[in-house]
């Protein structure tokens, strides 16, 4: 009966005592994330089909993101649609304009988000809220219909991969760094399907913001999901973010349950890294690339946009000016005005940075951020593909917020370390 994590979630969804890798099963969702860009051709779906009706409108979290605000006709046109169904339906946690965010940061902080639970959502880094022992996964726009009708999906459980992560991080290291090294190892493809589990004593000292960008990014290795397990860290979060204050489950790997690998790394050893174009897999060493001329430094998103993103951003930027246009985007309006009280942007402010309402927006080159052919962007996002961020021929370098925030100072690839 030995399961990991990810499999006893998945059971108790399906209802079953155990399920084993490969097995094909129809899960109960716990939460489902609509945004703007994906949601709206899933209403489209279920409207011609006759079905208007959702399966729990407090399991539903609604939010626009990827374009808001509207940058344009289209955008503004799928807000309305998203808009329009969200209020018929009386969705009970519906983030409208001023209070909308980063979805994936949005979910946690406002306590959506619990241990044992199934999330899923179409967008493919749902895969965030296995920082919380949860079951995250992205989905398209046809289940995500299914899922908002049904409050079902069928799944094929994945085999689980482990990731152990030795030793402790050094000075100007973070947990982005650490994500690059192991997709650099492993590749786009390395965890196809699979359920990417990490533990070591490097987690220990992560917190869950940090944590989260780990689980953020497991879909750059092809993972069907990511998670952590439960630890005081976890509970100390939830207890300050948890709205509803009903029990949730903890599910733990058995001792001797089954991986399909194991991959171990010594944090220790570990520099900052960064992701040269083309692939999240191009992770490199700074001090392979440093110099390298960039255009523009982007520092937000749902992979280090938080407010730990910003203070680390901000230590570096203190009292220096910016050599490149550089762009700060919280994540969250909650994040934002942290950051505003905390000061933050008035470092932002005289060190000649652009500061954005919360949004998607750049990362993935719809507006605020959008590359010409040719310019080269050091970024705290999540993906470096031909044009993730503008014209084909424009260059994404994925970084931490440190690196980005040292590399716009310079004007090229810099080691924050000297700034610290």
């Amino acid at each position: 009966m030995s399961m990991t994590v990810t499999e006893k979630i998945l059971a108790r969804a399906a209802g079953q005592q155990k399920v084993e890798p490969g097995q094909l099963i129809d899960a109960k969702v716990d939460v489902v994330l609509c945004v703007d860009v994906t949601t709206p051709p899933a209403i489209s779906m279920l409207e011609e089909k006759g079905i208007d009706r959702v399966f729990d409108r407090e399991k539903i979290v609604v939010t626009p993101d990827h374009f808001q605000p509207a940058k344009d006709i289209k955008s503004a046109e799928l807000h309305k649609r998203l808009d329009g169904w969200a209020r018929r339906h009386r969705i009970k946690h519906y983030y409208k304009l001023g209070r909308a965010g980063v979805c994936h940061a949005l979910l946690p902080e406002q306590g959506h988000i619990r241990p044992g639970e199934v999330i899923v959502g179409p967008d493919s880094h749902t895969c965030t809220y296995g920082a919380f022992a949860a079951f995250g996964t992205g989905i398209g726009s046809t289940d995500a219909a299914a899922a908002i009708a049904t409050g079902q999906l069928w799944f094929k459980v994945p085999a689980s991969m482990k990731f152990v992560l030795n030793g402790s991080l050094g000075p100007g290291v973070y947990s982005k760094d650490v994500i690059l090294t192991v997709i650099a190892r492993i590749g786009t493809d390395g965890a196809l399907y699979r359920a990417m589990e990490f533990v070591g004593p490097a987690l220990t000292e992560m917190s869950m913001e940090a944590r989260m960008t780990m689980t953020n990014m497991a879909i750059e290795a092809g993972a069907k999901n990511g998670v952590i397990g439960f630890d005081q860290t976890t509970k100390q979060y939830l207890d300050e973010h948890l709205k509803d204050k009903r029990d949730y489950t903890v599910y733990e790997s058995d001792s001797d349950a089954e991986y399909i690998s194991t991959e171990e790394f010594d944090c220790s050893a570990i520099e900052p890294m960064v992701a040269l174009p083309h692939l999240p897999s191009g992770g490199v060493p700074i001090t392979e690339c440093a110099g390298k001329e960039m255009d523009q430094a982007y520092i937000g998103s749902c992979t280090n946009g938080r407010i730990e993103d910003l203070r680390i951003a901000a230590e570096i930027l203190k009292g220096k000016e910016v050599g490149i246009r550089t762009i700060v985007v919280p994540a969250t309006p909650t994040i934002w005005k942290q950051a505003k009280d905390e000061g933050l942007f008035d470092i932002f402010y005289d060190a000649g940075c652009v500061i954005a309402a919360p949004t998607c927006g750049a990362c993935l080159g719809g507006f605020m951020g959008v590359l010409a052919a040719g310019e080269k962007c050091v970024s705290t996002t999540n993906r470096n593909f031909v044009g993730r961020m503008g014209h084909p021929e424009s260059e994404v370098y994925l970084a931490s917020p440190a690196t980005a925030a040292a590399s716009a100072i310079e004007g090229k690839l810099a080691d924050a370390r000297k700034y610290l």
